[in-house]
């Protein structure tokens, strides 16, 4: 049988399914200086960086209430889907095992504040992303941008 195991205790045969773990990322738009920001944080667990805000999917769990549940654990804000970025699925995007991550962009009002597995939280325009960035985070904050780039929005109108 492919994928079998043989378990050590009683002897029978049994299949490990080995398949990649869903996840959510979320884009958590802001302005600063006039200009697009986004929400990150930086991680209290390793692999140790700054992040786009998100995690693991429960169990049952719509892709959607995932992103909303761990935008707040990790930032405190109620946040307000406003569309979906994309799906990222390269095998090594996380270093512990494979992940698919759904990305969706939001926006929220009031301050976040670093909580649950997040060791701080700060505000980034394109031009001022911090250096130790996390997983593939790094290529999902460069599709952001240039799909707002991309958008032919005016650049004093991509801040909103």
């Amino acid at each position: 049988m492919k994928g079998a195991v043989v378990c050590p205790s009683c002897g029978k045969q049994f299949v490990i399914h080995n398949y990649p773990i869903p996840t959510v990322d979320i884009l958590i738009s802001r302005e600063k200086d006039g200009k697009r920001a986004v929400i990150l944080i930086r991680r209290k667990n390793p692999p140790h960086g700054w992040a786009i805000p998100g995690g693991f999917l429960e169990y049952g769990e719509r892709a959607e209430d995932g992103a909303v549940r761990e935008a707040k654990e990790e930032t405190v804000l109620d946040v307000t889907l406003t569309g979906l970025l994309g799906v990222y699925s390269d095998p090594g995007r996380d270093s512990r095992f494979h992940t698919i991550s759904t990305v969706y962009t939001a926006e929220a009002e009031g301050e976040p504040r670093a909580d649950s597995d997040a060791a701080g939280i700060g505000i980034f325009t394109e031009d001022e992303l911090p250096p130790d960035i996390a997983f593939d985070h790094r290529e999902i904050l460069k599709d952001y941008f240039d799909a707002r780039h991309q958008a032919g929005m005016p650049k004093a109108d991509r801040a909103r």
